[in-house]
């Protein structure tokens, strides 16, 4: 059945559980990320929704664009990159600083954390853009759609991840960064047993 072929009722069906599906990495991390920020601001909320809605939108557009060829090689990496991103996120959060940087933490809602994040989260959707442009549909609103979607969900992470961080207290970076390096690994495994 075609994703959006007239965006009939069973059609929208299988474009939310796929928008939802592609959420739940971006909805995990913004759990472990927020509950190591404390206090949690609204801008950091508002960065972190942000970044992690339009890469899941820009990702399946690159992969409509990018073709069978490109994204046939790209899939043989994703897993790994995504696996390799998190990893390294996940152990800085682990990796108890020195007292100066425990002083001024760094921000994963910043900078090329942000960034790296937002990539990791969204590289599963680059396949879906491929299946869409193999199929012969259009990829603006399942685009739009998977960005909302991946938006809400971490929205939702982040507050569920402001009440554990107040649980945790100072283990929740630990926390956190042991969540980013399970999500990787999950990602990992998922595309190898494939």
């Amino acid at each position: 059945m075609a994703l959006v072929q007239g965006l009939a009722t069973c059609d929208w069906l299988t474009l939310l559980g796929t928008a939802l599906a592609l959420a739940m990495d971006a909805f995990a991390v913004s759990i472990g990320v927020t509950a190591s920020l404390e206090p949690l601001q609204g801008r950091q909320v508002f960065r972190l929704s942000w970044h992690f809605g339009l890469f899941q939108a820009l990702m399946p557009i690159a992969g409509w664009a990018c073709g069978k060829a490109v994204a046939r090689h790209l899939s043989l990496v994703d897993h790994w990159i995504a696996f390799g991103l998190l990893l390294v996120l996940g152990l800085r959060m682990i990796w108890p600083d020195s007292p100066e940087k425990q002083a001024h933490p760094a921000d994963p809602t910043r900078g090329w954390s942000l960034v790296a994040l937002s990539v990791a989260t969204s590289i599963d959707a680059l396949a879906v853009g491929l299946s869409l442009g193999l199929m012969g549909v259009a990829i603006w609103i399942p685009a739009a759609v998977i960005g909302l979607v991946a938006l809400l969900m971490t929205l939702l992470g982040t507050l569920i991840g402001r009440r554990v961080g107040r649980h945790l207290g100072r283990w929740a970076s630990v926390a956190g960064g042991i969540v980013l390096i399970v999500i990787g690994i999950r990602i990992l495994v998922q595309h190898l047993v494939e």
